[in-house]
C-alpha cells in the first residue's frame, strides 16, 4: 500500500490487561480504503480484545486507535461514526420486515433517506425479499440483512467478527462477492477475524497473524504466496505409459501413481526440469507449481512461536486451565 494514502483504521501500539493477564502486547497495524484486511489467530489469541477495543467496547491501557482519523479514545463518537460491523450472527426483529428493521437503524441515525434502504438491499442482493419477514429468512438472508444495516450510514471501515458462521458454501460465496464489491467499489476497508482461512485465502489483501497477544506479522497476499522462498513444490501429470522414460535425476519426483510427478524444485529450475522430461519422451498434459496459502503461512508461524516458547496456552486462556472457547460460546470472557 502506498505510502501516502491516509489508512481508516490505525492501531498504534495497544496494549491490554485483563485480570492481571497480558492480552494484548503493543500490537500495530493499519487497514486502507478499498482494502480487505484478514485478522487472523488462535482462540485466545486476542482477537475478540481487539476487535471490542477498535469499537470502543473496552478500553485501551497503552497505545491509540483512530478511525478517519479520529482518536477512539479522546473522540469516540466521531470515530463510531465511520465504523459499521457485524459480530457473529446479527440479532434483527424476527416480526419486522427487511425494510422495516433497516428503518429502525436509520432512525438512529436521523440522516439516512428512504432510497439508501433500497440501495442497500440492491448492493446485498435482498431487494426481492426486502419486505419479507425476517421469520422467513434464511441464515445466509439474515447475515445478508445484517450486512445491509452495516453499511447503511455509509461506513468507512467495516467491522467483521467470524461473518461466515453457520453460513453453507453458497452463502459464504455470496458474502465474499458482496464484500469485494463494496471495498472495490466503495473504497470500504474491510476488516475479518475469522477461522475460516480457506475463505480468507479468496479475498483478502492482507492479513495480519495474532498468536498469545503477539502480533508475529503482517504480509500482502503477494508475500504469503512468495513465502515458501525459492523451493515450489512442482506437480506434474503425465500419460503413465511414459512415465518409465523419467530421467533419474528427476526420479524423486515420482509417486506411487504413475500419472503423477511431485515434489520440490527450485523456481528457476521449473522450466528446465518440464524441459528434461519433455526431452525424454515424458507426454506432460499439466505442471502446476503450488503457492503457499494463508494455512501455510498460519501454522508455520504459529507452530515455530510455540516451540520457541515451550507454553502451549494462549497468553489469555484462564490459569486454571481447560480448553479454549470457540466463537459464541464465551470465548470473549476469557479476552479473545
Amino acid at each position: 500500500m502506498p505510502t501516502n494514502i491516509t489508512p481508516v483504521l490505525a492501531v498504534n501500539g495497544i496494549s491490554k490487561k485483563l485480570g492481571g493477564r497480558k492480552i494484548l502486547k503493543d500490537i500495530s497495524f493499519c487497514v486502507f480504503p478499498g482494502e480487505i484486511f484478514g485478522f487472523l489467530g488462535p482462540n485466545g489469541s486476542g482477537k475478540t480484545t481487539t476487535i471490542k477495543m477498535i469499537l470502543g467496547l473496552l478500553g485501551i491501557d497503552k497505545g491509540s486507535i483512530s478511525i478517519c482519523g479520529f482518536d477512539v479514545g479522546t473522540e469516540f463518537e466521531k470515530a463510531a461514526a465511520g465504523v459499521g460491523g457485524i459480530v457473529e450472527n446479527p440479532e434483527m426483529y424476527r416480526y419486522l420486515s427487511g425494510r422495516e428493521n433497516l428503518q429502525l437503524y436509520a432512525n438512529m441515525y436521523g440522516n439516512i433517506p428512504q432510497s439508501r434502504i433500497g440501495e442497500v438491499a440492491v448492493t446485498v442482493g435482498l431487494e426481492d425479499r426486502i419486505d419479507d419477514k425476517v421469520a422467513t429468512y434464511s441464515l445466509g438472508m439474515k447475515q445478508r440483512l445484517g450486512l445491509a444495516q452495516a453499511i447503511l450510514h455509509r461506513p468507512r471501515l467495516l467491522v467483521l467478527d467470524e461473518p461466515t458462521n453457520g453460513l453453507d458454501p453458497a452463502g459464504i460465496r455470496d458474502l465474499r462477492d458482496i464484500l469485494k464489491r463494496i471495498s472495490q467499489k466503495d473504497g470500504v476497508a474491510v476488516f475479518i477475524s475469522s477461522h475460516q482461512l480457506a475463505e480468507l485465502d479468496l479475498i483478502c489483501d492482507r492479513i495480519g497473524i495474532l498468536d498469545g497477544g503477539v502480533l508475529l506479522k503482517t504480509m500482502t497476499i503477494a508475500e504469503v504466496r512468495s513465502a515458501g522462498g525459492s523451493e515450489s513444490v512442482l506437480t506434474l501429470v503425465i500419460d503413465p505409459a511414459t512415465a518409465p522414460m523419467v530421467p533419474k535425476f528427476l526420479e524423486r519426483l515420482k509417486t506411487e501413481d504413475p500419472s503423477v510427478l511431485h515434489g520440490n524444485v527450485e523456481h528457476e529450475e521449473i522450466p528446465d526440469t518440464i524441459y528434461a522430461l519433455s526431452d525424454a519422451g515424458v507426454r506432460i498434459y499439466s505442471a502446476e507449481p503450488a503457492k503457499s496459502s494463508i494455512e501455510d503461512v498460519f501454522l508455520a508461524l504459529t507452530e515455530h512461536r510455540e516451540a520457541a516458547s515451550g507454553d502451549e496456552k494462549p497468553a489469555d486462556q484462564p490459569e486454571t486451565g481447560g480448553t479454549p472457547a470457540g466463537p459464541g460460546s464465551g470465548e470473549e470472557a476469557d479476552g479473545q
